[in-house]
């Protein structure tokens, strides 16, 4: 089958890639799409009411050639196969943690044809680290064709030191940076990985603590940043959503309110004066886009802090994995419409919140 417009393909419909889907189908006009397609490796009557819904909203189901049969026994018409999509796709954006292993058995075949490759934030050395509104102007076309979108929780740690310690794009300004990240045991899609109690982890970098620093202090180098960073994590007994406990040591000094004004002028960052989880949680499934939302985080005021003038503490709550989607579909645009992709994006911002 002929190339015809602009075809972006999303390996995986789990909680990153059937909200993905979901974005891509409801502004596929604004984004300039002209096809949407997204693969299932088993044919499963468990999966036919999500890949039903999604063929519904405008995405086409590609499957392995000796596999469509099975699919479309089970009233699931299949549009493409696999191979079939991949020579298609101007974009392929990995949802699976699988990315690195497809970038080698599968992606690499199919470079001359396609613009760019993404996977998710699991899939450290995938390609470039990428944030929406962190390290756009690192980007380089015809360079950067393979992308790794940073984890949801990196996007909370990097917004928050872009926006309280980076103004002046001065990295000497952060003394130290030394982040939580208390993560939810699982998304309530998930039947698995149940956690009885919390749960310490480990510091597995010596260097970083925890990936997420490693990630962000990787996002952040991409402009030239050597940022002094180090994060822990913990994972709790919950499915609403990840928490973050940061500490930010600043050379300048800051007041309490140029704090919450820093914060405020970012247009992807969302204020509240809730504390819980539950609470921030329930307005997102209430008035998200599949339940999500897309600002980068959500900072709690109340635990807001300003001690000797310099420190700042705080908690902050990580919108699902709203900012991963955001970042999935940013890159998308600026793989297909590097001049304009801004303007493309716009439409997304009824799903940025000022206040929660």
């Amino acid at each position: 089958m002929a190339k015809t417009g602009k075809h972006v393909h999303v390996v995986g419909t789990g909680t990153i890639g059937e909200p993905l889907l979901g974005l891509l189908c409801t502004f596929r006009k604004e984004l300039g799409l002209e096809t949407i397609s997204f693969n299932k490796k088993q044919a499963l009557t468990y999966d036919r009411p999500k890949v039903k819904a999604l063929i519904r909203r405008g995405a086409h189901l590609c499957a392995d050639q000796e596999m469509i049969g099975e699919f479309e026994e089970l009233g699931m018409k299949v549009t493409y196969g696999y191979e079939e999509a991949l020579g298609l796709a101007d974009v392929v954006i990995d949802c699976t943690p699988a990315g690195n292993k497809n970038k080698e058995e599968n992606y690499a075949r199919f470079e001359e044809n396609t613009l760019g490759f993404v996977a998710q934030g699991s899939e450290f050395g995938f390609g470039k680290p990428y944030a929406r509104g962190i390290n756009d102007e690192a980007l380089l076309r015809d360079k950067d064709n393979y992308v790794q979108v940073v984890s949801c929780n990196t996007h909370n740690l990097a917004v928050v030191i872009d926006t309280l310690a980076l103004q002046d794009k001065d990295p000497a300004n952060l003394v130290e940076g030394r982040f939580v990240l208390i993560r939810r045991a699982s998304d309530i899609s998930q039947d698995s990985k149940f956690a009885p109690a919390p749960q310490a982890g480990k510091h597995d970098d010596s260097e970083f603590g925890t990936h997420h620093a490693r990630d962000a202090y990787h996002l952040f180098n991409t402009l030239g940043y050597e940022l002094p960073i180090f994060s822990s994590a913990m994972k709790l007994n919950t499915q609403y959503m990840h928490a973050m406990w940061f500490n930010i040591r600043l050379r300048e000094k800051i007041t309490l309110p140029q704090v919450i004004a820093r914060l405020r002028e970012n247009q992807r960052i969302a204020l509240t004066e809730k504390r819980s989880s539950n609470a921030i949680f329930s307005f997102g499934r209430d008035q998200g886009h599949f339940g999500r939302l897309l600002s980068q985080t959500v900072v709690s005021t109340p635990t807001l802090h300003v001690h000797g003038d310099h420190e700042i503490v705080g908690f902050t709550f990580t919108p699902q994995d709203g900012n991963s989607l955001l970042s999935s579909v940013a890159i998308a645009a600026w793989y297909l419409y590097p001049d304009d992709y801004v303007e493309r994006l716009q439409p997304l911002r009824a799903y940025f919140f000022d206040e929660i």
